[in-house]
Order: C-alpha cells, then structure tokens, then sequence
C-alpha cells in the first residue's frame, strides 16, 4: 500500500501580536473568525513560547535553537537598503556590505526550509525577512528560500508602503509608493500625527495586500507539488497605519479612533488569513495542508493616549515601570485590548507577557477539530516537529524537540522539555520549566527572582526568598543555557555594528515622517 502524500505547510506568522488579541484566545472588543476557524479545525496551545522579540524569534524559529547562544543570530542595526532611496548606495554594494558584516550562518547550520527542500517540496516566504535586521538574497538561498518576494530591511518594515519589494534578488518598484520611510507614521495620536497619519502624499499599495496576492499565486503556481509557504505579515506591528478603519470596529463605543485604527490593523491580518483559507479550499488543497498561526513575541502598546493607556514603560497616570517590581498591567496601565491576555509584561520583557505568543495548528484528518493542548513548547520545537515528519535527520546541537505526537493526538508519546529558555531586550534571561517553576534573570543587579506560575498566573508572588535552593538549581541551568555567561540571555550581546563608517552614521540618521513627505512631493512633482 503507498504511503499518503506528505502534506503542504503554510505558516502564517504575525508582527507583535499578543493573544489577548485573538478571540479564540478571548479578545472582546472584536472579532477575528478566520484565524478562530483554524483554532475551531485544530489545536490551541496554551503554553506556547516565542521570544520577547522579533529578530531572535525568527532566527529560532528557522535555525530550532534558542536565542540565549552566543553568536546564533544576529541583531544588526536596520535601515541600510534605505540608501537606494537616496541614491547614497547601490544594491550590489549593500549586499557586498551585509554577506561580509555581522553574524553570519556556519557552514553547516540546518534551516527549518531546508529540511522541505531535502525532501522535494518546493519553498516560499512572502513578507517580512527572516534573518537579523538586514538580509539579502545570497542569505535568502542559503536558508533554503526557493522563492521569496518582501521587505530585505527591517526599518522599512515599519512602514506599510513601500518603494520597492524584492523579489528573489530582484527590487521590484511599487508605483506610486515615493517615501523613503514607507510611509512611516509617528506613534501617538496628537492632531499633528493625525494629520501625517492621514496624509497619502506617496502611499499608493498598501504591503499586506501586495504580499497577499503574492501568496496566493504561489499557491496556485505550486498547487501540484509539495509546497512550504512561510507568510511572515508586518501586522499589527506599529506605528498604527491602515488604509481604512474596520466596518466591524467603526464607531465603536468603547475605543478611541486611534484603537478603532488598531483594530483594524488586527483585523487586517485576519482577512489576509481567510483569503489564504479560501484560496487553499477552492484549489482543493485544504485536506492535504498543514496550517500555522503564531505570532514572533507578545503583545506592546502602538495607540497610547494620556490618562487612558499608557506606553510600553509607563503607567496610564505617566509612571514609568523598571520591570523589576513594577510592570505593565492591563489595570495599571489601561490597555482596553488586553493584548497580553491578562499576563504581565509586554515586547521586549521577560515577564511572560513578553515571549507568550498565540499558536494554532489546523492538520485535516489527523489534529482534533477544537482540541485544547497545555503541552509546553517553543518556536524552536517547529524544526525537530518537520524533520520528524519528513524523515530527517535532526542536528544533535539543535534544542528542538518534535511535536509530532500531541498534533496527532497522541500527548502520552510526546517527549517533554525539562525546561525553555529564552533571552530579554530589558533585563536577561529567563527560564520556564515544565512544571511551571519560571526563574527571571535581572541583569542589572545580577539577582533572579522566582514564579510558581500555574498558581500566579501574573508573576506577583515573587518566591526567591522562600525556595533558595530552586533558583540555586534554575540559576544554573540558565548558565549553562547561556554558554555559560548569563550576558548572552540580553539581546544587546547579539548586536554587531555594520563594519562600514558611511552606513553607520546613515542607519543613525533618522527620517521624520515630515521630511519623508517634503522628499515624495519633489519626486512627484519631477
């Protein structure tokens, strides 16, 4: 008897969306009904792990290694390929600037797309790049990209129109897109970044539907053969910008404009996921395609407003937060969302608020329709989970371990982790072990504090001082995790400069969202 076909893989992979964020995960104040349908065909996990951040979580992801090595990945500093734009840099010296600078793959690192290379599938990935803060397309082929189409720069990722997209190695120009900054809006709803926010001068195509039709002819180009599509979308990264806000959310009682703008932007990436849907149900490839949704770190707040949400550091009354004895709460600091789902922390921490992503897994025929899993894992587990299932080999330095069991349904074959680590952008590491113990580092003082988190949900009852001997013992795992220096759970440890003075002091410079419109406007106006 033949064996069944190996089934296509599309994973869909949001910008900073805390699950708060989803109402499969219990959002409120809207809807999202196409990703709640892959929650509502499949499995929800419950203790699901990126990083706090968005560069090491998707290193991790494609490399199925944790973020607290020395020297796995890499954080440069963005904003070099804005050089084009200004007419600073060619394209072939950026790319001679990036393959020699920086952290770069060893020769015999595995990635996650070359595992379904090996075995015949052919891959994609559209939207956000996928590799420290700047990349190019030798990178792209060397983590096993055969097709690729999005952003090769992190900095204009922060905006949501383009000049110009890459498509594989080639830059390919968006008509009417004239911005240096993409289109880059100010954070803040004062009237005067109201007025920018609203300003068109340059902004024609709209990036989330340019990557979505570039999905979908993937798709449909690739519909006979095995396939993995990675669509890493910029939504609902900040700063706040969408063409139209939301019937759904228009006018809504209980937010602001600049939320309602927020919402939309959610609600944005869970049209780009039906249409995904859609079009894998009328090519008639539903029931032999895997489906992920997951986000690179949690939730972080892009629509503050004075005396009603705070920022990311503050409370709603203006009080700044260390993340040591004080955090971001949806309470404290008023977030109308609860983007972090009731968690503490946000982005960039490692209160738990910080890596706790969304992740859902709909795999037709073989995952339960509407199962629940409180199985623990981490973006890094996605690796040993493929090479399981196309029978490869996994890397004995890989710190993935397959999920395959729980997605069939079979949890009391599943291996388990002892403990997952991952690294910090405020403070340092932190490590979670299966039971729930959760050791934070504090990096400014060298200090650790300790959570039971399955009866402090929140992290509030701080147990260092009544278990000393478990973080004796926690404490040492991290060290080890880290390679032995506690420095390598910070995410500024993995920050090389570019070894270029003319690219430094341009990546430094910044572009207001007024001096980007002055510069559209000449170009328009020849």
């Amino acid at each position: 008897m033949a064996n069944p076909p190996l089934p296509n893989v599309v994973y869909i992979y949001g910008d900073d969306l805390g699950r708060g964020l989803l109402s499969c995960y219990g959002q409120t104040r809207f809807q999202t009904p196409n990703i709640d349908r892959i929650a509502a065909e499949g499995v929800r996990f419950t203790r699901s792990y990126g990083c706090v951040f968005c560069a090491p979580a998707r290193a991790s992801l494609l490399l199925g290694r944790h973020d607290c090595h020395a020297g796995r990945w890499s954080f440069t500093t963005a904003g070099i390929y804005q050089m084009i734009h200004t007419g600073e840099m060619a394209y072939d010296d950026i790319r001679e600037v990036i393959n020699n600078t920086g952290i770069q793959a060893a020769e015999d690192d595995v990635f996650l797309p070359q595992l379904f290379q090996r075995t015949g599938y052919v891959t994609g990935q559209v939207g956000k790049l996928e590799w420290g803060f700047a990349t190019t397309p030798e990178r792209m082929r060397r983590h096993g990209w055969d097709y690729h189409y999005g952003y090769y720069d992190h900095r204009m990722c922060h905006g949501f129109y383009p000049a110009y997209m890459f498509e594989n190695g080639e830059q390919v120009d968006i008509p009417g897109n004239t911005r240096v900054d993409c289109g880059k809006n100010p954070t803040g709803d004062t009237p005067e970044n109201r007025a920018l926010r609203r300003d068109r001068t340059g902004k024609a195509a709209y990036s989330q539907d340019l990557f979505d039709d570039k999905a979908v002819a993937f798709l449909r180009e690739n519909r006979s053969k095995p396939f993995f599509l990675y669509l890493p979308s910029q939504l609902p990264h900040g700063p706040i910008d969408v063409p139209a806000i939301d019937p759904a959310v228009a006018g809504h009682p209980e937010l602001t404009e600049y939320e309602q703008e927020y919402a939309s932007m959610v609600l944005r990436l869970d049209q780009s996921v039906g249409r995904i849907l859609d079009e894998l149900d009328a090519l008639g490839l539903t029931d032999n395609t895997i489906v992920l949704f997951s986000s690179d770190n949690g939730h972080t707040i892009y629509y503050p407003c004075e005396g009603r949400t705070g920022t990311p550091q503050t409370t709603k009354a203006g009080e700044k937060l260390n993340n040591i004895t004080t955090r971001f709460t949806t309470e404290l600091c008023g977030d109308v969302f609860n983007g972090n789902d009731g968690m503490s922390g946000l982005k960039t921490t490692n209160w738990e608020g910080g890596p706790r992503i969304p992740y859902l897994v709909r795999w037709p025929g073989v995952s339960a329709p509407g199962s629940v899993s409180d199985h623990m894992f981490a973006n890094y587990d996605l690796f040993a989970t493929f090479a399981e299932l196309l029978s490869q080999p996994v890397p004995p330095e890989k710190d993935s371990v397959s999920l395959l069991p729980t997605l069939r349904g079979d949890p009391q074959h599943q291996r388990k982790h002892d403990h997952i680590v991952y690294a910090s952008f405020t403070h340092g590491g932190a490590l979670v072990t299966d039971d729930g113990w959760k050791l934070r580092h504090i990096g400014v003082n060298d200090t650790c504090q300790l959570y039971f988190l399955p009866d402090d949900y929140r992290e509030e009852n701080d147990l260092a001082d009544t278990y000393p001997d478990r973080v004796v013992e926690l404490r040492a795992k991290l060290v080890d995790e880290c390679e032995g220096d506690l420095a390598n759970g910070h995410i500024g440890a993995h920050r090389p400069p570019y070894a270029n003075e003319a690219v430094q002091d341009f990546i430094s410079r910044p572009f207001t969202p007024e001096e980007a419109i002055r510069k559209a406007r000449e170009m328009a106006s020849g």
